[in-house]
């Protein structure tokens, strides 16, 4: 039907909007908010002058077109974080959040039937605590009216593949009870538009345990949509966990094309280009009948693929709304005459109300069950590379956070000062990290070093708060308070590239070194620790004055030059002494709590490493490393692994390990490059040793160390320690070199005769291992492009593989892409450096750079990665134990001692919790927080899926009085997982969806309530229980 001129009387009245039209940009915001101030005694507008009809509702029986505008708003990607709220660097992009929320609030304003969605609260949190009281009044007035919502609610859209599940939690909680505080409101959507793929934690963890009603995205693989086109599944009702089955499902949109307007026809923003809806009869290229026949066909078209008379429409896009009265000027027109023509409804709307309806349609769902992963947008183009893009900012990221996790118990058992130091900038830093534009790697370099740079400065502060704690919590103090701390307690974060001038101290003046050895896990821990030390002649003692059994290793000289020059390039200053030696001594602390050893400089004392050179030995020979139940055997002629034994287990297993890289393909034939996000390889290359490989082995009491320089660029350290039963890889890897104009992605394999039969399984963010079957995807057919790039998937905590009898366990200190390409074979990607932009917006060669004065070089990392071989069935404790002894290593601080002022001034253990007590194995504080406002905030994990371990997946309990033993408990209250409502609120407001077929998991097991007298928590597999909890000292 083709709609004919409207009456003459709807016409806009010249004279009235003449005026309006030419203001300039500032009354033009202004004069919304006068209108609102002053309307009861303005008289009513001209007859003349048209108003549009806004006010649709839902149209039983008819199609429902929910216009939902919302802008996506980076918090970085092209620009900083700031750069991108004020509007700076336009030479790269112009956009200017400040701008979105300025003009938006006079667009509201305007039109009660407006509605607007808004998500990043890093950006909100900026721009709200400039506004005035008035302001904010009148904002909090949209927000109670619907007018404004806000969705997601987390400080930013964080990545679903490389972010670890704590840190979602965390960065989410941030934003969830801020905007508790100001608008008491709770968000019930979940909004993941932009991030590349999308996880199982993401829908139950961070969806359903939220409270979320439902979760919308727009990136799936391209097969899988069209498949979902066709069979109207776009939409569907998620079961991510196996363990919690539908008692944790969540309803599900994937967006038929992206988180745009449905075509190029429909976009608003000042310099769009879309045809604008001319509604002036009176003027030239008057087009209502064509823009709504438009409307019309774009409705219907996407009705076609959904299920259900409702669908969505997402108006808007990145940094849209800077002058919000486009697109609302348009919408109005839209909704006017759409419903004025009848065939369609049109209606402002927000997410919430779509979902209410879509639940309204009492429709069943189809059901999906894993995730999406690996992404591919088009053919030949996976977004499989950022899994291992900037690693070192991966790294850091990973560090931080345990630190965040150590440092925020630390202030609780000191307790809280409003003075400071906090954490809070720290906190702020992490979850901007979380962003799925930041620790993904597919930022410009500029943006990561800022990044970067936010985490120091956050960690900065959060040094200051642990070492006073530290300081504190170790005095001997008869009022049980906190004085000023005498000693100074220092750290050392550049440990990891043998930098610590704490510990590299000359103690042949009698001084001696104390290291206060903390632990953040619920469990007594038993570790190596290693120091870089001055002097060679030491020993160690306990806090009982006992000796403790040590080991001395030479510092090599590939760490020495290592450390020289990126010492100089991140502390500004060249080294000012030289370590001779590592030091290793084995460390016994109790569960949230410390122990102290002292180091002393006495002749003769620690053990030095016995230093064997291999490669020079007798072509058939073999040598053994390891001093404990673990053996490694290795060929003498080339040095290369060979086996490995465990005398407990009976596990006799080949095992080797090499590296090689892929060449990034550069787009010449496609012009699809391999890139930070695109993994896209060209060649398979095996890297071979420059000469015979120099393999020296160090033999001690503690452990032993395999020392190999691969090539010119890789150096490799493997440790077997006496008391593990795993080996232990550290990797030097870098510059890589480009010389021959080829971007290569480093790789890792590990190889064994183990027979997987194409299956492997990987974890989701760090919680519950999903099985991936090479060349296969469960929901539709695959057509395999890329069988490399096309099977890599996320690892944030590790990848393992089994046959009938033995299975295969590498786990990760960061994120890294990895896959089975082939049986037997495990492979982790480790580095990348490539010469080409992947075309996806960075405009950026993925070439990161570390620059020392004038010299200039590739980036060089510093990881690890831990692999241990078990019988069938008994991997899983060594995945989730140690998983979070990597997660959460010990935390060191050092100070000197001068003829024992220290030890006998200073308490040498502590632990928060009882003497007599310690978590379930199979159970981790993932938060333990003072807020603001007085309450304790804690988190207790599962750590165990159902039916993972035969021991350890069974319902655990935690007694919180013999948890917080110097605290009386006036009241425990278990919330959502972000603490923004009561736990029993959200589940009684949660929708119940029905599914097709036979739903999964309806009576999953669930720890009960929490009694008041017993003040027993009890947790099932895979659950996780947030608190929060008034104390009392007693």
């Amino acid at each position: 039907m083709i709609i004919q001129n409207e009456n003459p009387s709807h016409r806009f009245c010249r004279d009235c909007r003449s005026n309006y039209i030419h203001m300039p940009t500032l009354i033009l915001l202004i004069l919304p908010f006068l209108f609102h101030l002053f309307s009861p005694i303005l008289p009513f507008p001209s007859p003349t002058c048209f108003a549009y009809n806004t006010s649709a509702g839902l149209v039983s029986g008819k199609l429902n077109v929910h216009l939902v505008p919302h802008s996506h708003d980076d918090v970085g990607w092209l620009k900083t974080v700031d750069q991108y709220y004020v509007g700076s660097n336009h030479s790269i992009q112009g956009a200017c959040v400040q701008n979105v929320l300025d003009s938006l609030i006079p667009a509201l304003l305007a039109d009660k039937n407006r509605k607007f969605i808004y998500v990043e609260q890093a950006f909100f949190q900026r721009w709200w605590r400039r506004q005035t009281p008035s302001i904010q009044t009148t904002v909090r007035h949209l927000v109670q009216s619907g007018q404004l919502e806000f969705i997601n609610g987390g400080m930013c859209m964080h990545d679903e593949a490389t972010a670890h599940y704590i840190d979602m939690i965390d960065q989410t909680t941030l934003g969830h009870r801020y905007l508790k505080q100001q608008f008491n409101v709770t968000p019930r959507i979940g909004w993941q538009i932009d991030p590349f793929g999308h996880s199982a934690v993401q829908a139950y963890l961070l969806g359903a345990e939220l409270g979320f009603d439902s979760l919308f995205f727009a990136r799936i693989d391209y097969q899988d949509r069209a498949k979902r086109k066709v069979d109207k599944t776009l939409e569907l009702v998620w079961q991510a966990s196996k363990t919690f089955g539908s008692s944790a499902q969540i309803f599900t949109g994937a967006f038929p094309e992206n988180y745009e307007p449905p075509s190029s026809n429909f976009y608003f923003e000042v310099d769009s280009e879309s045809p604008l809806v001319q509604d002036d009869i009176d003027l030239f290229d008057y087009n209502v009948p064509d823009r709504i026949n438009d409307f019309v066909s774009a409705a219907i078209a996407q009705a076609n693929i959904t299920r259900t008379n409702h669908i969505m429409w997402t108006m808007g896009t990145d940094f849209n709304y800077q002058y919000a009265h486009t697109w609302f000027r348009q919408m109005d027109k839209f909704i006017h005459y759409v419903n004025q023509d009848g065939r369609v409804n049109a209606l402002y709307s927000t997410p919430s109300i779509y979902t209410d309806a879509k639940y309204a349609a009492d429709e069943y769902w189809p059901v999906k069950t894993d995730d999406y992963f690996p992404y591919a947008d088009r053919v030949n183009a996976y977004w499989t590379g950022y899994f291992t893009s900037r690693p070192a900012l991966k790294g850091y990221v990973r560090m931080m956070s345990s630190y965040y996790l150590a440092a925020r118990q630390l202030e609780f058992f000191k307790g809280k000062s409003k003075s400071g130091p906090k954490t809070d900038s720290l906190a702020d830093a992490l979850a901007l990290a979380q962003h799925h534009d930041a620790i993904t790697g597919t930022e410009k370099q500029h943006v990561a070093n800022d990044y970067a740079k936010r985490l120091s400065i956050g960690y900065k502060e959060a040094e200051k708060l642990v070492a006073t704690s530290l300081a504190c919590l170790s005095q001997l103090s008869s009022t049980g308070e906190c004085q000023i701390p005498a000693a100074k307690i220092q750290q050392c974060p550049l440990l990891n590239i043998s930098y610590c001038p704490a510990s590299e101290v000359d103690l042949s003046d009698g001084k001696d070194l104390v290291v206060i050895v903390y632990n953040s896990l619920g469990w007594k821990r038993e570790d190596v620790i290693r120091i870089p030390v001055f002097n060679e002649d030491i020993f160690v003692q306990d806090s009982t004055g006992k000796k403790v059994e040590s080991q001395l290793l030479p510092v090599i000289d590939a760490s020495l030059s290592f450390r020289d020059f990126h010492t100089t390039a991140y502390v500004g200053v060249s080294p000012k002494t030289i370590p001779t030696h590592w030091l290793a001594f084995s460390a016994i602390v109790p569960p949230l709590g410390f122990s102290t050893y002292i180091i002393s400089s006495d002749k003769g004392a620690a053990a030095k490493s016995g230093r064997q050179t291999i490669y020079k030995s007798h072509q058939n020979a073999t040598v053994e490393v390891g001093p404990g139940n673990l053996k490694l055997i290795y060929t003498a002629h080339d040095g290369k692994l060979a086996r490995y034994i465990n005398t407990r287990t009976s596990v006799e297993e080949v095992l080797e390990q090499s590296y090689g890289f892929y060449s990034g393909n550069d787009g010449s034939v496609d012009y699809q490059a391999s890139g930070a996000y695109v993994f896209r390889p060209n060649l398979t290359y095996s890297i071979r040793p420059e000469w015979p490989v120099l393999t020296t082995v160090l033999r001690g009491p503690l452990l032993d160390e395999v020392h190999q320089k691969i090539n010119s660029w890789i150096y490799q350290v493997t440790r077997v320690y006496k008391g593990r039963e795993h080996a232990e890889v550290e990797f030097i890897i870098g510059p890589i070199p480009v010389d021959d104009r080829i971007g290569k992605e480093v790789t890792t394999e590990i190889t064994t005769t183990i027979q997987n039969d194409k299956r492997f399984y990987t974890d989701s963010n760090g919680r519950d291992f999903i099985e991936r079957i090479r060349d296969y995807r469960k929901d539709w057919k695959l057509q395999v492009n890329q069988p490399v790039a096309g099977n890599y998937y996320p690892i944030n905590l590790g990848i393992f593989m089994k046959d009938n009898t033995r299975e295969l366990s590498v786990l990760v200190d960061r994120s890294v892409g990895g896959s089975s390409i082939r049986d037997g074979q495990l492979e982790l990607m480790l580095h990348r450096r490539l010469l080409h932009d992947d075309s996806r917006g960075v405009d950026e060669a993925l070439n990161e750079i570390v620059c020392v004065q004038d010299e200039c070089t590739g980036l060089t990392i510093v990881g690890k990665y831990y692999l241990r071989i078990d019988p069938l069935g008994e991997g899983a404790k060594w995945r989730r134990s140690f998983g979070q002894e990597i997660y959460s290593p010990l935390l060191l601080g050092f100070t000197l001692q001068d003829k024992n002022d220290w030890t006998m001034s200073h308490l040498k253990t502590f632990s928060g919790i009882d003497p007599s007590y310690h978590l379930p194995e199979n159970v981790a504080i993932i938060t333990l927080q003072e807020l603001e406002n007085g309450k304790v905030l804690l988190r207790l994990a599962h750590l165990y899926e159902i039916g993972e371990e035969k021991d350890l997946s069974v319902m655990a309990t935690v007694e919180l009085r013999k948890l917080f033993p110097e605290k009386k408990t006036i009241k425990v209250t278990e919330t959502s997982l972000s603490a923004n409502q009561e736990r029993a609120e959200m589940e009684k407001k949660r929708l119940v969806w029905k599914v097709e077929g036979n739903s999964k998991g309806e009576n999953a097991l669930r720890g009960g309530p929490v009694n008041s007298a017993k003040l027993v928590v009890e947790l099932a597999p895979m659950e996780i229980r947030t608190f929060l909890i008034d104390f009392t000292d007693k």
